[in-house]
This record gives C-alpha cells, structure tokens and sequence, in this order.
C-alpha cells in the first residue's frame, strides 16, 4: 500500500459491472446502459489517449466519471463501423489525476479472417524487448481487468465464431506493456500517452515492444509481430501537450 501505481493500471479499477446473466454470447455486456445499443457484433477498444495530472499510489480512493462524446457511423472499405469516443476524468486524493479518451469501434465479423494491411514496423529504434504472450498471461489479464470476451480466453470461439486465427492480444494490455517500457526507459512517468491498434496481435506468436527517441521529450512506441506494427503510441514528458 502508498506505492506509486503504474501507469495505466487504474484500468483494474474500473473494469464493467454487469452481471453474467446481463452478458451476451462473446461475453460483452449487452448495450443501451450506458453504451449505446449499437447491433453491429464485433466491439473492440481501438484506442485513446490520456492526460496524466496527479500521481495515484496503490490504496487511493478513485472515482471515475464518464460521458459519451460522440457516436459516429460510416461506411469502410471492411463494411459499416460504428465508432464511440467516451471521455474519463479519474479522481483520486489530489482531485482530478486522469484525463481520458477512450475510442470502441464496432465492426461486421467477417465470415474468414480479414485483416488489415500490414504496417512494416521502423527499419531501427532505440530499443526492442522480445516477450512470450502467453494464452495464462491474456487469461490473467481478462481477470483483473473483469474482461469476459472470450476471444482473449476461449480459442474455440475465437476461431469458430469471430473468425481469428487464435486467442486475440488485449489492446488495453499491449498499451500497458508499451507504457512501461516508456516508463522503464526515460526513468519517469509520461505527462500524456496515446495509442491505436492497427493490427491483431495473437497468443504464441512472435511479439515484441519498440521504442524510438524522436527528442530528449517525446518517444513513439510499437508492438509488433513478424515484423509489422500492431499497436502504436506516443509518450511525451512534458508539462504542456
């Protein structure tokens, strides 16, 4: 207890309150509470961005509050989407600690794997950590997280009813891991971090993390698997965004 909380783990307090009968079949809450009732199937947390203005240690009393900002619908070269952005202000002892924007899209589930073009990662960085992401790690993750969509957990459904090759690389946790080697690297929490998935990342497959220096202040970050992105970010550590 009073320990610095690491970044981004304020996620583990803040994980959906429905109950299991109230879950549908891929283990989502079912919308029209707060989110909005949205009947295209596949959800997905895309991305978002956060402001970082008072430190949080573990043990703080936290409340978050949350309001939709906009819901937009359009057409894609993959078919309709429908994109939510949600705005976060986290409190904690000092007054507001975090502001957040979090982007869920909706999609089609596509009748075989379709994914999108690949994005070949930077031809060099200032570092590069290879991890095994293990199906216990993505398990664990869903766990603290109170995360039930079984694509990060149930490999059967993955493949037979979303049509992925295998248990699907939470976009939370790769940002998590992406924050703390920005973390471990410049020796200091990021005043503003953001992050956008561009490509599925998959259980036992090769994954790594990137870095590269672009000033003394900010640093774009990448997970990556076969050597093409499938997630990126941008810390900066400045007062000021």
């Amino acid at each position: 207890m009073g320990d610095p909380m690491p970044g981004l783990w304020h996620w583990c307090a803040f994980g959906p309150d429905a109950m299991t009968r109230d879950l549908k079949t891929d283990g989502h809450a079912k919308g029209g509470d707060f989110l909005p009732p949205i009947k295209l199937p596949r959800r997905m947390w895309a991305g978002g961005a956060l402001e970082f203005h008072a430190p949080l240690r573990v043990g703080d009393v936290m409340t978050r509050t949350s309001t939709i900002r906009e819901v937009v619908e359009k057409e894609t070269g993959a078919g309709p989407m429908a994109l939510v952005t949600i705005d976060h202000i986290i409190l904690g002892p000092q007054g507001v600690a975090i502001t957040e924007r979090q982007d869920i899209a909706y999609l089609e589930i596509p009748k075989t794997y379709s994914p999108p073009k690949k994005r070949p990662t930077p031809s060099t960085s200032d570092f590069q950590i290879e991890m095994d992401v293990t199906s216990p790690l993505l398990f664990r993750y869903s766990a603290v997280t109170f995360n039930a969509h079984r694509i990060h957990y149930d490999a059967e459904y993955a493949r037979n009813e979303e049509s992925y090759p295998g248990l699907v690389v939470h976009g939370p946790l790769q940002a998590t891991l992406l924050m703390q080697a920005a973390v471990e690297h410049r020796g200091a929490m990021p005043q503003y971090f953001d992050f956008r998935g561009v490509h599925p990342a998959f259980a036992g497959e090769d994954f790594s993390i990137l870095g590269v220096n672009d000033d003394v202040s900010t640093m774009r970050l990448f997970t990556a698997s076969s050597g093409h992105q499938c997630m990126q970010a941008n810390a900066i550590w400045e007062t000021t965004v």
